[in-house]
């Protein structure tokens, strides 16, 4: 798809996994060109920026915080090693930064990563 000055658009969605420069950074922000799994809805937002939550690379000592998702890869999501979801880095990117898709996390996954996201915010449903 193309928008009116002929700039090819890519639609990136909700629970997609993306190859995403990060940089610049500040401080502990998690810095480089890495994967990220959308968050934003499909449905919101005119401006070109998606909603996201860098992965890392998993490590044992990760699963004590309630804010990694582990991701095991597999063909659908694109991934070749063990991989967390840090939802305490979520971050508001232009799309000009995505590179490349690599995968789809699976639905359970989402759902994993939505209450880490709840609980990161410590929202409390009525």
């Amino acid at each position: 798809m193309k928008n009116g000055r002929g700039v090819i658009l890519v639609i990136i969605k909700r629970g997609e996994i993306w190859l995403v420069n990060l940089d610049p950074t500040v401080g502990a922000e998690i810095r480089k060109t890495r994967p990220v799994v959308v968050l934003s809805s499909d449905a919101l937002g005119k401006l070109p920026v998606k909603l996201v939550a860098p992965l890392t690379e998993w490590k044992d000592y990760l699963a004590q915080n309630i804010w990694h998702v582990k991701i095991t890869p597999d063909a659908i999501n694109g991934l070749t090693k063990p991989s967390s979801v840090d939802t305490l880095q979520l971050r508001g990117v232009d799309t000009q930064r995505f590179v490349r898709k690599i995968g789809n996390v699976s639905t359970e996954v989402m759902d994993n990563i939505t209450s880490a996201v709840v609980t990161v915010i410590e929202h409390d449903p009525l």
